[in-house]
């Protein structure tokens, strides 16, 4: 049999957030990696556009310029509003994350993170649509089948590991028979850009507890909603609603934003369409691993396709990214170590890593998703929770996943106990 020649060491398919990150830390210790993506860059995104400082401390792992000077908004924390109460809450201040959040648009922070990694040793080909696996005789990913190019060239591209950073559509992992869990809680999410200069320049991320329209009276809509400013005179606003609630699915999504939205400030400039920058764009939210095992085969799942959008914020970018570097440290080792049972035994590290780092907090939050997906218990939430801003900032810890690991506070050491002691899903 002849032996077939590599294109890499390793292929990444798709170049968002986390397949980027993947590509560049591979990148910098000297892997050789081809990072595939199917469109064109710049790209739309549906997305919040907002960063926390755990995605903050990934971009700055990968030597990304965040100050205002390169174009990034920056942020002091979040603004809570619920229960009657409006609550600002700053970034906590610790050891293992910066204290600011940040926001950009999709449409070129993707374009951004995969030029940081063809700055690295990437390399980069777009309008690279792959459509699945090239397997060996012992049914072991080799390879990608894929159409290039607007002539839809059919090409087959080879390496001996393959990382599927394709999204929530998660089509190269289906392609190898693995599903999404529907035991795990997914969200749908909407949003849209509307010019509104009293609320561009906000250094808060904005999230609604309760979302109301005009005629709605004391029944609230179902959801939580968020308007975080762009720092170019617009806003991205959006709302997102859990598979824990009884509207999930039976919901004109579209219309539950614009019924929200005509019940805010006229002045915000959110109630006239006159001041939409575009459509409305929704996308489902994969979270808490509900796709695995992430390594089978010769093949990692990084980001949204292997489900690691966090169930307490409906945060994706970051665990993007994480996942992406821990998937990079451990192929850097694997591949120092010859095919078969050694190499084999260095990538399983990495799903072993992810439920260990992740898994119980992922149970806690599939817990959260339950009881939040139940108006009554919301509702008391907000009206007893939303008066102390003391328990405030611990769940804000607590959604954002930030805390410090070793010689935090005691809001830190709740926290981490109480991950340590959860099953890891």
């Amino acid at each position: 049999m002849t032996a077939v020649e590599h294109d890499a060491d390793v292929i990444v398919v798709g170049a968002g957030p986390g397949g980027s990150a993947t590509a560049y830390h591979l990148a910098r210790h000297g892997v050789r990696v081809l990072l595939l993506e199917k469109t064109e860059f710049p790209r739309e995104k549906v997305c919040g556009d907002g960063l926390t400082p755990r995605a903050v401390r990934q971009l700055i792992r990968m030597g990304v310029d965040t100050s205002p000077e390169a174009g990034w908004l920056h942020n002091r924390g979040l603004r809570v509003i619920g229960g009657g109460v409006r609550l600002e809450l700053d970034w906590p201040e610790l050891a293992s994350f910066p204290n600011y959040g940040l926001v950009r648009t999709r449409l070129d922070f993707d374009d951004l993170l995969a030029q940081r990694a063809v700055a690295a040793g990437a390399k980069l080909r777009t309008s690279v649509n792959v459509l699945g696996p090239v397997l060996d005789g012992d049914g072991r990913v080799t390879g990608v089948e894929a159409e290039v190019g607007p002539g839809k060239e059919p090409a087959t591209f080879h390496a001996p590991l393959v990382v599927a950073a394709d999204g929530v559509s998660g089509r190269f992992p289906l392609a190898l028979g693995l599903a999404k869990r529907e035991d795990r809680p997914i969200g749908v999410a909407v949003r849209r850009y509307y010019r509104s200069p009293a609320k561009a320049d906000d250094n808060y991320l904005e999230s609604w507890l309760e979302l109301r329209s005009k005629d709605s009276g004391d029944n609230l809509l179902p959801g939580y909603g968020w308007i975080f400013g762009l720092g170019d005179g617009r806003v991205n606003v959006g709302l997102g609603v859990l598979n824990s609630s009884s509207a999930f699915g039976k919901t004109n999504y579209r219309r539950l934003l614009t019924d929200w939205l005509a019940n805010t400030p006229e002045d915000w400039g959110m109630t006239d369409e006159a001041n939409a920058d575009g459509p409305i764009l929704g996308a489902a939210l994969p979270m808490g691993f509900n796709r695995v095992p992430h390594y089978t085969r010769g093949v990692l799942l990084v980001g949204d396709s292997g489900g690691m959008v966090n169930p307490f914020n409906g945060e994706g970018i970051a665990y993007a990214m994480e996942s992406g570097e821990l998937a990079a440290e451990v192929m850097v080792q694997a591949l120092a170590r010859p095919a078969g049972p050694e190499r084999e035994r260095a990538l399983l590290a990495y799903p072993n890593e992810l439920k260990a780092r992740l898994g119980g907090y992922y149970r806690l939050g599939g817990i959260f998703v339950k009881l939040i997906g139940r108006p009554e218990i919301m509702r008391l939430a907000t009206k007893h929770g939303m008066p102390h801003p003391t328990l405030m900032r611990f769940v804000l810890k607590l959604l954002a996943n930030l805390t410090d690991p070793r010689g935090g506070d005691a809001m830190d050491r709740v926290i981490n106990a109480m991950t340590k002691a959860a099953p890891a899903v």
